[in-house]
């Protein structure tokens, strides 16, 4: 009888335990309770595990911390402790592999960074470092939790740290689908990938500050929207209409990314969709050989990728270059080209660093880089040359001679001056460069070099012109030198891409050992 009481005393006392627990998981998955979800909900957003759930793999997320509370002592907030705090951290499956996550809650003191906020995010990051797995953060903050002063302010700094010590080890993405201020801009910008859905923002001092300070008058969206970010600052390399396009956006950038800097991206079985790609001879008729004509690199890239399929990366931002992901016969690959409709494909200041930070973050993990190169030089101007084109351009020229991975070059049409040099010219320790028939790699164009070096000579324009262009302004002379190693015709761009990463695979470059270099920013 006594060991039956016994038996019954304790089951009683492990369910109590077990309703504890149960009833302190409960109000912890309420976050700031039904009101404020509600409020979350009219307002056209999701809650923190809602967006969660729809990311991840069914059943896959295992949450940590849960249970923490803030412990800030002042203004009364003790009075008003939440369970979890305001951010969500765990772990789970995108498309079958790991990835760490964090969410930040804004139904619980508006997603403000706490003491406890940036000690949960902290956590998640030291275990995807020491695991190899991505870090993807979803954000919706107030910013820095006044009430906690220089405790939230700690937060920040420490989490700023560690995106540095991830940056090029494990790929980190950052989705704003909410208020982004003050310091709680950085850590996404320290990120690799930025997507802004449509009626969040991001800036540094908000418009009532501005208003204070300098007088000038600017909306929220004006000020740091989605549109402006993507278009104007170059802050987001994307933009979506709504959360669910967001977050699956961050699924079709999964795809070109591997998890870890120690890992190539995975290889798919390529199979051709004969409903979608276009005849490669297709390609003749796209590229005109008249330099005065433009045409969209779009169509160039589209027959030359799988499937006509690829990922543009700050697609709205310096229109001038692109930069993209996509796959060639089932491998990744990264492209960079020259786009003639926009400032005839010259390279700008934007276009400097929004090529240059794609070469780099490809080179951190493994994607060989694809340089489709139709360029008249570098963009003239005195607003150029006085925001300092010189360092920015630098920026470019230092991102492809440090990249190791396989590094393939085409010279379509146009390759004139410095910009030849920078666009992944044999120079700067490119693999393969090849050309078309009718590239054009000179100093100069013909009509300018006649207006230089007829100063003051009597030389027949016509006669120069048609000199110039047999003997400088064509690919031949460049693979006398052996700095293009072939010419080949369009339709043959692809299966040559296709040649040279087979043969580059397992490609192995030496550097100079160093703790770092000094990039020119």
């Amino acid at each position: 009888m006594e060991y039956l009481f016994f038996l019954k005393n304790s089951l009683k006392k492990l369910q109590e335990k077990i309703d504890e627990l149960q009833y302190k998981n409960s109000i912890a998955l309420a976050g700031g309770g039904e009101d404020r979800i509600e409020k979350q909900h009219k307002s056209g957003k999701l809650t923190a595990r809602e967006r969660i759930n729809i990311l991840v793999d069914d059943n896959s997320f295992m949450e940590i911390d849960r249970l923490r509370i803030h412990r800030c002592r002042n203004f009364n907030m003790d009075k008003n402790h939440v369970l979890g705090d305001g951010v969500i951290t765990g772990f789970g499956s995108l498309k079958g592999r790991k990835i760490a996550i964090f969410a930040q809650d804004f139904t619980i003191f508006g997603g403000s960074l706490s003491e406890i906020v940036a000690q949960k995010i902290c956590k998640l990051y030291k275990i995807a470092l020491k695991s190899g797995i991505p870090v993807i953060g979803l954000n919706d903050s107030g910013g820095a939790r006044i009430q906690e002063g220089v405790l939230s302010l700690a937060g920040y700094a420490d989490i700023f740290c560690l995106n540095t010590m991830a940056s090029g080890v494990i790929p980190q993405i950052s989705v704003i689908m909410g208020p982004s201020a003050g310091g709680a801009v950085y850590s996404p910008a320290l990120t690799d990938f930025i997507i802004m859905i449509k009626k969040s923002y991001m800036f540094i001092t908000g418009p009532e500050v501005i208003k204070t300070v300098t007088n000038e008058n600017v909306s929220k969206e004006d000020l740091g929207g989605s549109i402006t970010h993507n278009t104007k600052s170059g802050v987001a390399h994307f933009s979506s209409e709504n959360e669910l396009e967001g977050l699956n956006l961050v699924k079709e950038l999964f795809e070109y990314i591997p998890d870890n800097n120690s890992l190539s991206p995975i290889d798919i079985k390529y199979i051709n969709d004969s409903s979608v790609n276009t005849k490669l001879e297709e390609i003749n008729s796209i590229i005109p050989i008249d330099l005065d004509k433009s045409y969209n690199i779009l169509n160039v890239i589209k027959n030359i990728v799988d499937n006509n399929k690829f990922l543009e990366v700050h697609k709205d931002f310096a229109k001038n270059i692109i930069t993209s992901f996509a796959r060639i016969n089932g491998k990744v690959i990264a492209i960079v080209a020259n786009q003639p409709q926009y400032l005839a494909g010259a390279i700008d200041i934007n276009a400097s660093d929004k090529a240059a930070r794609f070469v780099r973050f490809c080179d951190c993990f493994n994607i060989p880089i694809v340089t489709l190169v139709d360029v008249p030089g570098f963009l003239p101007g005195v607003k150029q040359e006085h925001n300092g084109i010189i360092r920015h351009g630098a920026k470019l020229l230092y991102a492809y001679s440090e990249a190791t991975v396989p590094k393939i070059t085409i010279i379509l049409r146009k390759a004139y001056g410095g910009a030849y040099c920078v666009m992944g010219s044999k120079h700067l320790r490119t693999d393969f460069n090849f050309a078309l028939p009718m590239a054009e790699i000179a100093v100069i164009g013909a009509k300018g070099a006649y207006n230089i070096m007829s100063y003051n000579k009597n030389i027949d324009e016509k006669v120069f012109i048609s000199d110039y262009a047999n003997i400088m302004q064509n690919p031949y002379r460049a693979a006398e030198f052996g700095y293009i190693d072939e010419i080949i015709l369009p339709q043959d761009i692809r299966i040559k891409i296709i040649q040279s990463l087979s043969l580059l695979n397992g490609k192995i470059d030496i550097c100079p050992n160093r703790k770092h270099g000094n990039i020119p920013l």
